[in-house]
């Protein structure tokens, strides 16, 4: 049986595949760039026009290279059995819902979607295998 586990933020996601005694360590990195747009500017007139900043355009784009990443990552656990997913913030939950949304048989695979902080490359085989051991127990 292929247990997978996913930790992934926006830069990167490590996935660790478990079959049998077998465990494997990947690292997916996204194209996502990082966005810093800089604050309107003030005109050098008194009362002058200010530059306003688009930040729709930038929030499309990242929507866009998010999509393109969660299809990469779909595509890397589409045999996978069972499947547990962390991350900080809500890059792990959007994954889900997309999941949810275009990747049905996959989305009825996921076991667990919870936050976890940044991890070292051990700590995160470890909360994956004790994960689906505790699961293989109950």
């Amino acid at each position: 049986m292929k247990k997978i586990g996913i930790w992934l933020d926006k830069e990167k996601a490590h996935l660790v595949t478990i079959s049998d005694e077998d465990v494997r360590f990947n690292t997916i990195y996204s194209e996502i760039e990082f966005f810093h747009p800089k604050g309107g500017a003030r005109s050098k007139t008194r009362w002058g026009p200010q530059d306003v900043v688009q930040d729709s355009k930038y929030l499309e784009r990242e929507k866009h290279q998010l999509k393109l990443y969660f299809k990469e990552l779909a595509k890397a656990i589409e045999d996978a059995e069972a499947i547990a997913i962390y991350g900080p913030a809500d890059t792990n939950s959007k994954f889900y819902k997309e999941l949810d949304e275009n990747y049905k048989t996959l989305a009825l695979k996921v076991k667990t979607v919870e936050k976890a902080d940044s991890m070292t490359e051990n700590q995160v085989k470890a909360m994956v295998r004790e994960f689906f051991n505790k699961k293989s127990r109950a």
